[in-house]
Protein backbone atom coordinates (compact mmCIF):
# COMPACT_ATOMS: atom_id res chain seq x y z
CA UNK A 1 0.00 0.00 0.00
CA UNK A 2 1.35 3.44 -0.93
CA UNK A 3 1.20 6.57 1.17
CA UNK A 4 1.35 10.28 0.49
CA UNK A 5 4.08 11.98 2.52
CA UNK A 6 2.72 15.52 2.92
CA UNK A 7 4.88 18.30 4.40
CA UNK A 8 3.58 21.82 5.04
CA UNK A 9 6.05 24.09 3.27
CA UNK A 10 4.31 27.49 3.39
CA UNK A 11 2.36 29.04 6.24
CA UNK A 12 -1.42 29.39 6.14
CA UNK A 13 -1.44 32.81 7.82
CA UNK A 14 -3.70 35.22 5.97
CA UNK A 15 -5.33 32.54 3.81
CA UNK A 16 -9.09 31.96 3.64
CA UNK A 17 -10.76 29.90 6.33
CA UNK A 18 -11.66 27.25 3.76
CA UNK A 19 -7.98 26.70 2.86
CA UNK A 20 -6.97 26.52 6.52
CA UNK A 21 -9.75 23.98 7.03
CA UNK A 22 -8.27 21.73 4.33
CA UNK A 23 -4.89 21.88 6.07
CA UNK A 24 -6.52 21.00 9.40
CA UNK A 25 -8.32 18.07 7.74
CA UNK A 26 -4.96 16.83 6.47
CA UNK A 27 -3.57 17.14 10.00
CA UNK A 28 -1.08 19.92 9.22
CA UNK A 29 -0.72 22.60 11.90
CA UNK A 30 2.90 23.84 11.72
CA UNK A 31 5.41 24.54 8.96
CA UNK A 32 7.73 21.60 8.24
CA UNK A 33 5.26 19.20 9.84
CA UNK A 34 4.97 15.90 7.96
CA UNK A 35 1.97 13.57 7.88
CA UNK A 36 1.28 10.33 6.03
CA UNK A 37 -2.05 9.44 4.42
CA UNK A 38 -2.97 6.47 2.22
CA UNK A 39 -3.16 7.11 -1.51
CA UNK A 40 -6.83 7.72 -2.30
CA UNK A 41 -8.95 10.10 -4.33
CA UNK A 42 -10.14 11.89 -1.18
CA UNK A 43 -6.63 12.85 -0.06
CA UNK A 44 -5.53 13.61 -3.62
CA UNK A 45 -8.39 16.15 -3.88
CA UNK A 46 -7.38 17.80 -0.60
CA UNK A 47 -3.77 18.00 -1.73
CA UNK A 48 -4.81 19.69 -4.99
CA UNK A 49 -6.67 22.37 -2.99
CA UNK A 50 -3.47 23.33 -1.13
CA UNK A 51 -0.83 22.32 -3.70
CA UNK A 52 0.98 25.68 -3.40
CA UNK A 53 1.50 25.21 0.33
CA UNK A 54 2.65 21.59 0.60
CA UNK A 55 5.30 19.22 -0.72
CA UNK A 56 4.07 15.75 -1.58
CA UNK A 57 5.92 12.49 -2.20
CA UNK A 58 4.59 9.00 -2.70
CA UNK A 59 6.30 6.50 -0.39
CA UNK A 60 5.94 2.77 0.22
CA UNK A 61 5.30 2.94 3.94
CA UNK A 62 4.39 5.52 6.56
CA UNK A 63 7.30 6.44 8.82
CA UNK A 64 6.91 6.79 12.57
CA UNK A 65 7.47 10.14 14.26
CA UNK A 66 10.86 9.03 15.57
CA UNK A 67 11.96 7.96 12.06
CA UNK A 68 10.92 11.33 10.61
CA UNK A 69 12.81 13.12 13.38
CA UNK A 70 15.91 10.99 12.77
CA UNK A 71 15.81 11.96 9.07
CA UNK A 72 15.78 15.64 9.96
CA UNK A 73 18.61 15.44 12.52
CA UNK A 74 21.74 17.08 11.07
CA UNK A 75 25.14 15.43 10.84
CA UNK A 76 27.19 15.66 14.06
CA UNK A 77 30.19 17.23 12.32
CA UNK A 78 33.88 16.74 13.03
CA UNK A 79 35.33 15.45 16.28
CA UNK A 80 38.67 14.01 17.36
CA UNK A 81 38.59 10.25 17.69
CA UNK A 82 42.15 9.66 18.88
CA UNK A 83 44.92 12.11 19.71
CA UNK A 84 48.55 11.35 18.92
CA UNK A 85 51.71 12.74 20.48
CA UNK A 86 53.04 16.11 19.36
CA UNK A 87 56.02 15.85 17.00
CA UNK A 88 59.13 18.02 16.96
CA UNK A 89 57.63 20.27 14.26
CA UNK A 90 54.62 21.03 16.41
CA UNK A 91 52.12 18.97 14.40
CA UNK A 92 49.67 16.80 16.22
CA UNK A 93 48.58 13.44 14.95
CA UNK A 94 45.06 12.23 15.24
CA UNK A 95 42.19 10.89 13.23
CA UNK A 96 39.14 12.94 12.43
CA UNK A 97 35.76 11.39 12.02
CA UNK A 98 32.80 12.85 10.16
CA UNK A 99 29.41 11.47 11.07
CA UNK A 100 30.87 8.28 12.53
CA UNK A 101 32.88 7.19 9.45
CA UNK A 102 36.68 7.14 9.73
CA UNK A 103 38.37 8.56 6.67
CA UNK A 104 40.54 5.79 5.26
CA UNK A 105 42.89 8.19 3.48
CA UNK A 106 43.83 9.83 6.77
CA UNK A 107 44.57 6.47 8.35
CA UNK A 108 46.74 5.46 5.42
CA UNK A 109 48.57 8.79 5.51
CA UNK A 110 49.27 8.38 9.24
CA UNK A 111 50.64 4.86 8.66
CA UNK A 112 52.85 6.08 5.81
CA UNK A 113 54.17 8.83 8.06
CA UNK A 114 55.15 6.28 10.69
CA UNK A 115 56.79 3.95 8.14
CA UNK A 116 58.82 6.45 6.12
CA UNK A 117 61.59 8.58 7.66
CA UNK A 118 62.36 10.94 4.75
CA UNK A 119 58.88 11.75 3.39
CA UNK A 120 56.53 13.95 5.37
CA UNK A 121 52.76 13.58 5.16
CA UNK A 122 50.74 16.42 6.60
CA UNK A 123 47.28 15.56 7.84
Amino acid sequence: MSFFRITLHRSAIGLPKRTRGVLMALGLRRRSQTVFHPVSAQFAGMILKVKELVRVEEVDRALSNSEVKAERTPDTGFFVERRGNATTTGEQGGLLRRGGVVREAMIMAAEEKKNSDSSRVVL
